[in-house]
């Protein structure tokens, strides 16, 4: 399947405009694991927060706009996608990363064949 560039181009935005809990997760613990995780990358139709194509892993962190009506279907019609591709989605709130950040580190790791 071929890119669509403006999903290119809004990853990239994505990228340099990252949340307070996504620099947090990037910055403290996933760019120092000895596997590679990419920031908002794109797969197929969806920019994921952070990807580790070795692992099949696959982390979104979710700000309250997840909660809204029909967000919820929406991400559980993503996460079945993603998982027929063969990734294990894990999700978790801005509000664990902030209030829970060693234990949402340690299950990251715990899914990870390293």
């Amino acid at each position: 399947m071929k890119l669509n560039s403006n999903m290119l181009k809004n990853s990239r935005e994505l990228r340099s405009n990252q949340t307070k809990e996504e620099k947090k997760l990037w910055f403290q613990f996933l760019n120092k694991l000895p596997v590679r995780f990419w920031r908002q990358k794109v797969i197929e139709n969806y920019i994921v927060d952070f990807c580790c194509p070795k692992q099949k892993l696959i982390i979104e962190l979710d700000g309250s706009q997840h909660y809204w009506d029909g967000h919820a279907e929406k991400d559980v019609e993503r996460d079945n996608f993603l998982n027929s591709l063969g990734y294990t989605v894990l999700r978790y709130s801005n509000r664990q990363v902030n209030s829970e950040f060693k234990s949402v580190c340690t299950d990251i790791y715990s899914h990870l064949n390293i």
